[in-house]
């Protein structure tokens, strides 16, 4: 965030954040509130019943409590899905990718 990617930020920039409950995890707040001080829209990925970013953010998105070998498991299905959800919005070929190759020669 420091190096550039904060530069972008402004009130139509929405960022979207992994926030388990975890070692991490007031830095990840500390991210946030600087995504919020530039007007940025925000939505967090966090463990279940976590009710401390409530205010924090625009738009929170629960993940069932897991240990730390299960959460990132956890986290990218609903990655998966905001990415996909988001794709159909933009009228984009999900099945079809734009710049999609394969890698493999077909005998």
């Amino acid at each position: 965030m420091k190096h550039g990617p904060i530069a972008l930020i402004d009130e139509n920039m929405p960022v979207v954040t992994l926030a388990p409950s975890d070692a991490v995890y007031e830095k990840i707040v500390s991210n946030i509130e600087q995504v919020k001080a530039r007007s940025g829209i925000v939505i967090a990925l966090t463990t279940e019943g976590n009710n401390d970013l409530d205010g924090k953010v625009d738009h929170v998105i629960p993940v069932p409590r897991s240990g730390a070998f299960v959460a990132p498991i956890l986290l990218a299905v609903p990655l998966q899905l905001l990415a996909y959800h988001i794709a159909l919005l933009r009228g984009c070929d999900v099945d079809q990718p734009r710049n999609l190759a394969k890698s493999g020669t077909v005998e």
